[in-house]
């Protein structure tokens, strides 16, 4: 799924199979298109509307589909299903009393996150208490070279994943690193250090730190916390994420 949440390709279009329209009328919602019009659906998901109306009818019988009002919603359904995937059992599972540990050392919003193709899919996230702005939330995807957590797993993506995403990188704040050269030296960097960082890239006003996370020696995940600057308790958060990613490892 693309980050604004409309399915790539064409399953959308009149000669696609009734999975790929299905997928078409789930994949038109997203973190920013919860609730939608039967209008809307069908504009998203390139479908007209009398198909997006039948589709939709049976998936609410299906309970992938509810309703809000006069809008549709995300089913409960999709939600028990979707808990049954790997990446969020057996991750997150592992991870979990780490991660409070992390928050509660921290007191700093608390991201698990791995590489789904070009982008960084978050898996778990535990809000902190600092008054910064966060865009990401459980499931969403975003560009890896934007965050901390981004940036770890792109460092160790392989070579073609790396090629792609320096080839096309666009500004979503005025400080995001949009030369290739820069962030591939960045990129060294977080290779050689093991720590990224970030500074107001995704959202103004925060800043970020991330560690890999590594099962036998291979990096599977990344852990980071959001805070308001990098400028204070940077060693602290650092050792404290270090410890996080290091028991999330070993359990894995």
């Amino acid at each position: 799924m693309s980050q604004t949440g409309v399915m790539s390709g064409n399953v959308g279009t009149p000669g696609a199979s009734v999975a790929g329209r299905v997928m078409a009328v789930l994949g038109a919602f997203d973190e920013h298109h919860r609730a939608l019009s039967l209008t809307t659906i069908a504009r998203r998901a390139g479908l007209p509307l009398s198909t997006t109306h039948r589709l939709a009818s049976e998936l609410i019988e299906l309970g992938a589909l509810a309703m809000s009002g006069r809008d549709y919603v995300i089913g409960r359904r999709l939600w028990d299903i979707g808990l049954l995937a790997p990446v969020q059992t057996s991750l997150r599972e592992a991870a979990s009393p780490f991660l409070h540990d992390l928050y509660a050392a921290t007191l700093a919003t608390v991201h698990l996150a791995i590489r789904d193709g070009d982008e960084v899919l978050y898996v778990e996230r535990l809000r902190g208490r600092a008054s910064v702005e966060i865009v990401s939330t459980v499931g969403s995807m975003l560009p890896m070279y934007t965050t901390g957590v981004g940036k770890v797993l792109l460092a160790h993506a392989p070579a073609e994943v790396q090629e792609r995403v320096l080839a096309r990188l666009e500004p979503v704040t005025p400080h995001t690193i949009t030369d290739p050269a820069v962030l591939g030296a960045e990129l060294a960097r977080v290779r050689r250090d093991d720590v990224a960082t970030t500074n107001q890239e995704m959202s103004l006003g925060g800043a970020s730190i991330a560690v890999p996370v590594r099962r036998h020696g291979e990096v599977v995940a990344a852990v980071g916390v959001v805070v308001p600057t990098l400028q204070r308790d940077r060693g602290r958060m650092v050792t404290a994420l270090q410890v996080a990613a290091r028991g999330i490892g070993r359990q894995l």
